[in-house]
This record gives C-alpha cells, structure tokens and sequence, in this order.
C-alpha cells in the first residue's frame, strides 16, 4: 500500500524513499513488531477463554511437560499471521507476483495447521487429522505454488536446481522441478513443526533463517549484486526482502510471548505456515539447497524422527531416548533452556555457513 506512494515521489520528494526495499523492509519490521506486541495479549486471553483446558500434551513425551505446560493455549501462529500479512500488504509492492504466491502458501499451511490445531484442541487429543491427508494437501498447495513460480521465472533457469559453491553447476530438470519444489516446501513446513517442542525453540531459528534469506533474496533481485556474487539473477525477488523482514518483525512480536515460561504456543498454525514460508522463498530465489544449510537444524529435527521410526520399525531399538532429538537431550538431563539457547546457538552458526556459500563460488 506504501509502495504506491512512489507515484507521488515527483510532488513531495520525501516519498521517493518508499521506493527502496532496505526501507520497506525496515518498516515491515517494526509494523509486524508493534502490531503483534500491542494485540497479542487480547489473542492469547481470547484463544484461552475459547480452549479452556490449551494444548493437550503428549502422554509419552517427557513427563515435566504434563507439570510445566499444561493448560497453555495453542494456535499462536495466528498472532504471527496477522502481524506478518498485515505489516506485507502495507510495505510490500503489491504488484509483485513473487510475494502473493509466497503468502498464498504461508496462508493456506496456515489453514492446514489452524484445523489441525482445533481438532487437537476440541477432541483433547494429541493427534489432529489423518497425516496422510494432511500431506496431501500441503503437496496440493505446494505444486500449484511451484507452477506459478515456473510460469513467472526467466528462461531454463525458472526449472534448474542451482548448486552452492559452483559457479556453472545447474541441472535442469524441466518439469521435474515442480516436484523437487513441492518436496521442499512440504518438507521445510513439517521440519519447521517438529522443531516446535520447547518454549522459543522453534521461532528464534525460524527469525534467523528469514533474516538470511530476506538478504539472499534481497542480493538475487539485484542485477547488480547478483552478478558481483555469482548468484543468479531473479527478477523481482527483491520483493521477498520485505516479506521476510515481516516475519521477522511478527516471530519477534510472538517471542515476547512464547519466552519462557510460554504464555501461548505457535502450534501447527505457525510452525507449519513459517516453514512453507521459507521453503517456497527458497524455490522462489533458486537457493533450494542453501535452505538445507541454513535450515539445517530444522532438518536435524526431521531426520532425528525418520531414523527414530525407521530404525524400531526394523530392528525394534530406538536410535534416540526420544524424537524428535530436542527431546533426545531432555531425557538425557538437559534443562530446557540449555537445550534452546544451544540450538538457537547451532542456527546461528548454520545461518553464518548458508550465507558464506554466497561467496565461496
């Protein structure tokens, strides 16, 4: 919405500065921050008059969190969903294609885990509907995102898988690449969710992933640095910049609240719309591997409870005390904020080497 205020630039001079994204995306920031921060508490005493007893916890999870957690509200993530949309559609161009087909699958995850949430919630049961269904419509809203990124991309390019750390590495896959997308859009939102076990574990690694892909996003919409950089070049993807400058703005809004002790948890609602989020910003800019990197805690978590299941059902042993792994170190004696303060460390330094592949090509 201020985007438009360009148009204006040539009577009053001072507009021109809507212009740039570093600004915008600055002021997408702190609206998403003070827009979550000043409704957060209504949402939370709202989703908590409406859920009575919260999130229910699991049985066979660890057993201080049947003390320390109960009664908690869920559905957080609608907080982060209204700061972020909100802060998007007043600073982001909106005439940018990539921005809309991100939020159109932030949204619709966000829906998915809305109504995974409110079966949790309603039934008092830890498990929402049927997985498989589910995934289903995720990988749903994934292709058609992955389409629309191939149909507004530029050349072969818009199909290839882009490799860090080699300049001329690039295989297109043709069509094929709709499904690699999809894969890691899906996959992205559901490490994203099981990542979310403690209080702030999940959302501070989530800010550190948007703030390093707000800036790859921001260097790849630029022919300029792109070409400096060796990266290649995406044509309007600058746009993202802004978008995730509201993500950062809304998690950090939310982790006001989800400090320890947690007054209200993301639930699937969040956990799941952010990691389709930076999953589809990842296919969008062409840096689909970079996102392994970056995210790699988030894929710890998720390999963590494939080899966990994969190996009872062969063998009949656990791999790990418990998955997904944050629980692993619980059981063996950690206090929950050593466990979240020191993966929040391991993102950091995970961030640091995604970001380093920029350069080292």
């Amino acid at each position: 919405m201020f985007y438009w205020l360009v148009e204006l630039s040539d009577k009053v001079s001072l507009f021109n500065v809507f212009r740039y994204i570093t600004f915008r995306t600055g002021g997408a920031i702190v609206t998403a921050l003070v827009f979550v921060f000043l409704f957060g508490g209504p949402i939370i005493d709202l989703l908590r008059l409406k859920q009575g007893k919260g999130q229910p916890i699991r049985a066979d999870g660890p057993k201080s969190h049947l003390v320390t957690k109960i009664g908690t509200p869920t559905m957080g993530g609608l907080m982060i969903l209204s700061g972020l949309l909100v802060s998007t559609l007043l600073w982001a161009n909106p005439m940018n294609p990539y921005v809309w087909i991100v939020l159109f699958v932030t949204l619709c995850f966000g829906l998915i885990g809305f109504y995974d949430d409110y079966l949790k919630v309603t039934r008092q049961t830890h498990a929402g509907f049927a997985g498989r269904t589910r995934l289903a419509a995720e990988a749903l809203v994934a292709v058609i995102a992955c389409m629309l990124l191939t149909h507004i991309g530029r050349g072969p390019i818009a199909t290839s898988l882009v490799f860090p750390f080699f300049k001329e590495l690039v295989i297109n896959l043709g069509w094929a690449f709709v499904l690699l997308g999809a894969f890691v859009i899906v996959g992205a939102g559901n490490a994203v969710n099981l990542t979310d076990g403690l209080d702030g574990l999940a959302i501070v690694p989530v800010m550190i992933a948007a703030a390093s892909f707000g800036l790859i996003s921001y260097l790849a919409g630029n022919a300029v640095f792109a070409e400096y950089l060796q990266i290649h070049y995406v044509a309007g993807a600058g746009e993202l910049a802004v978008l995730c400058g509201a993500v950062i703005g809304a998690s950090l809004g939310f982790l006001w609240f989800n400090a320890p002790p947690a007054s209200i948890f993301m639930g699937d609602t969040g956990s799941l719309s952010l990691g389709g989020l930076l999953g589809v910003v990842a296919v969008a800019i062409k840096h689909e591997i970079v996102l392994a990197i970056v995210g790699g805690l988030f894929v710890l978590e998720a390999v963590s409870v494939i080899v966990q299941v994969v190996s009872f059902k062969l063998t009949g042993k656990r791999v790990f005390k418990m998955a997904p792994i944050h629980h692993h170190y619980e059981q063996l004696g950690w206090t929950e904020p050593q466990i979240v303060i020191r993966f929040w460390i391991v993102a950091v330094v995970l961030a640091l080497a995604g970001l380093a592949t920029l350069k080292l090509r």
